[in-house]
């Protein structure tokens, strides 16, 4: 059973244009669960630039692509596991051959989302549980998780699907304690990212990223961009700013070097190849812009990629 009504569509980066708000997604209480557990094939995994108020635990089993969480562009890849907090928005670019797929590689992934309240505030604060409690408020920037436990939670969300709701429960619980006292985790969101926007800034923020996705591998000048919001160059610079705590071209690096990420991690192609499907016409430039953001060079991003892939 799926809890959300999914946005049943693939986005072509390069030749599709949505425009979209970030979208309050609401789960559907059923009478004999306290908690909702699902499993996502294939196009059910695709979904809009949303929120919800439920805190959300998400295995990717199977694919990659690009995400967008908070202010936050990056690759992701199979076996990543996240845990969002209450109402942090983000969304998932899928590989369109994991949704169209139709043998076992098809795309899969398994979401779980519950309430803070769900064992009831005492519980939490009970002095054995506490680092759950600091856990699931630091997860409202977004985590990431990493090493030995990213491979037991993973175990343990998968059993949890065959299992009897009771068990489920205490399953659950075993996960939040594993990751919290483990601590092999990473934020995702910068601490500045406010994700309370107002309904018009949500619209106008989508808008941008939207566009950006779409067309970044093209010349994006600021003033096309501040267009699609009304804005001036400057006021939309200053706007921008204020909303994600960096500039938009910070941000357009950004996609543009997760692009470059995932494509050096998957596909056998040279850096230049990489470069221009990037946007980058200026191959010395495209090796500046990545060593900035990832603190690496392409030829060393990759050869780290296989090495940890290959211990995993």
């Amino acid at each position: 059973m799926q809890f959300y009504d999914q946005a049943m569509y693939y986005v072509d980066l390069k030749t599709q244009n949505l425009n979209m708000k970030a979208i309050l997604k609401k789960a559907t209480p059923t009478p004999d669960h306290s908690f909702n557990i699902h499993k996502d094939v294939g196009e059910a995994m695709l979904s809009s630039w949303h929120y919800h108020p439920e805190i959300e635990l998400l295995l990717i089993k199977r694919s990659s692509g690009t995400c967008l969480i908070g202010d936050h562009v990056g690759p992701f890849k199979n076996g990543d596991t996240f845990l969002f907090g209450s109402n942090l928005p983000h969304t998932f670019r899928h590989e369109k051959k994991y949704m169209q797929r139709t043998d076992e590689r098809v795309g899969e992934s398994v979401v779980i989302l519950f309430q803070q309240e769900l064992w009831g505030n005492h519980l939490l604060s009970l002095p054995e549980l506490k680092h759950i409690s600091r856990l699931l408020e630091y997860a409202k920037l977004g985590l990431r998780i990493h090493g030995e436990t990213r491979k037991k939670v993973a175990r343990l969300i998968d059993d949890m699907l065959n299992e009897h709701p009771g068990k489920r429960i205490v399953h659950l619980l075993t996960v939040l304690e594993l990751i919290a006292s483990a601590q092999e985790y990473s934020t995702i969101s910068s601490n500045g990212f406010n994700h309370e926007a107002n309904n018009i800034d949500k619209s106008r923020i989508n808008k941008i990223f939207e566009y950006t996705f779409n067309n970044f591998q093209n010349k994006i000048t600021i003033e096309e961009v501040a267009d699609l919001i009304a804005m001036g160059k400057h006021s939309f610079c200053r706007y921008f700013k204020s909303k994600t705590k960096k500039t938009y071209f910070d941000f357009l690096i950004e996609v543009r070097i997760g692009h470059a990420c995932r494509l050096l991690a998957e596909q056998d192609l040279n850096v230049a190849e990489i470069g221009y499907a990037c946007g980058y016409n200026n191959i010395s430039h495209f090796y500046h812009q990545f060593k900035a953001v990832t603190n690496k060079h392409p030829l060393e991003y990759r050869a780290n990629y296989i090495h940890v892939e290959h211990v995993a």
